[in-house]
């Protein structure tokens, strides 16, 4: 048996994504001792006005998220990659023949 479904009422946080194509987005959070029954309890929270296109369950523990305090170890490497800032681009501007 999986560490998950061992898990006695756990916290699951869900995801819905409403249409193909979108992303999906967090709507809350939902207690279940299983996986089956967090998606259960999901559905009837999360999905009563829409018909969404999925809906995921994924046990809170597994989600890390970065604090404040890391932010600078975290996305650190952004600065070493100049592509990402329009400092050496050139303005297009009419009649100059890049149009």
């Amino acid at each position: 048996m999986s560490r998950i479904g061992t898990m006695s009422n756990a916290t699951w946080e869900v995801f819905v994504r409403m249409r193909r194509g979108m992303s999906h987005q967090h709507v809350g959070s939902v207690r279940g001792i299983d996986s089956d029954t967090a998606l259960a309890h999901a559905r009837d929270l999360f999905t009563r006005r829409d018909d969404p296109a999925s809906l995921w369950v994924v046990p809170s523990d597994a989600i890390r998220a970065a604090s404040p305090a890391e932010k600078p170890m975290v996305f650190s490497n952004a600065q070493d990659r100049p592509f990402r800032y329009p400092d050496d681009y050139v303005p297009l501007h009419e009649g100059d023949g890049h149009a």
